[in-house]
């Protein structure tokens, strides 16, 4: 699948001019470096994110708005392949890494985990020069009302090859898969590594049944990141507190345009307005992190309802 991916990303950038402009823009895409209590970190500064991340998300604002995932309202320009007979890998028009899918249902309906995850796996083992990841509803996602993943050139994110250096916990285990806790606060952080899908799904569900639903939410906040490599999977899990810091719609110095989704929790936080690309510290990162992920209570928790949930029957 990777040769068919490839093949319709040089097609689309020689066919799509919006895509191509913007895929062209990388090049000058500014990238600094961040320590974050010791945990690497990248921020760049991309102006043309500035459509996710300003993205207005509210009921009223979706109802109002055509779906650009679905395939009635998307550019005549933009080709799709299809997978597993309900997806289609698209070409992102606006991209944060060198190589950026989104894979849309074909329906719309709403972007929901649950029953996706073996479908998230399945794409993580045929693209294996790509990261999958899912936001969720209130995790980044800026089509919460069309279900979708994407993927992104491997390797881009910090903690693709930063996490082996930061197991600190077994939270569970099967026979083919461990479900680890990272030690990268004020992040929180479980990573699944198997070679079993059926097993990496099996900790997926437990790690899902565990984490508290907010009211009027029918679904646990998380961010999903996975790949596959010689058919080994590793799935990194976010448990998410809040969709958005106060910064987000503070007024002043203290504002800063930080919406966090699964690549910015991956290690690179996107930043569309250049000012904040300039201020942004790793203090910043530390506290909108903090105030985004679980509190370490609430982590600890959720790891004794996991355990709990894998002992079942």
């Amino acid at each position: 699948m990777n040769e068919e991916v490839n093949k319709l990303l040089d097609r689309q950038l020689s066919t799509w001019e919006t895509a191509r402009h913007s895929y062209e823009a990388l090049s000058n895409v500014r990238i600094k470096e961040l320590d974050v209590r010791g945990v690497p970190y990248k921020v760049q500064f991309n102006p043309a994110r500035i459509v996710s991340s300003g993205a207005k998300v509210d009921a009223r604002s979706i109802r109002e708005r055509r779906c650009f995932l679905c395939a009635a309202n998307r550019p005549t320009e933009q080709e799709g392949i299809s997978f597993l007979g309900h997806y289609e890998v698209l070409v992102n028009p606006f991209p944060i890494f060198p190589r950026h899918l989104t894979v849309a249902e074909t329906g719309h309906v709403p972007q929901r985990i649950a029953s996706r995850f073996a479908d998230m796996l399945e794409l993580a083992l045929r693209l294996t020069n790509f990261t999958v990841f899912y936001n969720g509803p209130r995790c980044g996602a800026s089509a919460p009302d069309h279900a979708h993943f994407q993927a992104g050139s491997r390797g881009f994110m910090p903690i693709e090859t930063d996490w082996r250096t930061r197991t600190v916990e077994t939270v569970a285990q099967t026979d083919r898969a461990v479900l680890y806790c990272l030690d990268d606060a004020p992040r929180t952080t479980l990573v699944i590594d198997s070679d079993d899908a059926d097993e990496a799904c099996r900790l997926l569900r437990a790690v899902y049944q565990s984490l508290p639903v907010p009211d009027s939410d029918e679904e646990p906040m998380m961010n999903v990141l996975a790949f596959s490599e010689t058919r080994r999977l590793t799935v990194f899990i976010f448990p998410r507190a809040k969709h958005r810091p106060a910064c987000y719609t503070a007024t002043g110095d203290a504002r800063l345009l930080s919406s966090p989704a699964s690549v910015d929790l991956g290690g690179v936080f996107i930043t569309p307005v250049e000012e904040d690309f300039l201020k942004i510290t790793a203090d910043d990162v530390a506290r909108i992190l903090s105030e985004v992920c679980l509190s370490p209570e609430a982590f600890a928790q959720v790891k004794t309802r996991i355990r709990n949930e894998i002992r079942k029957p």
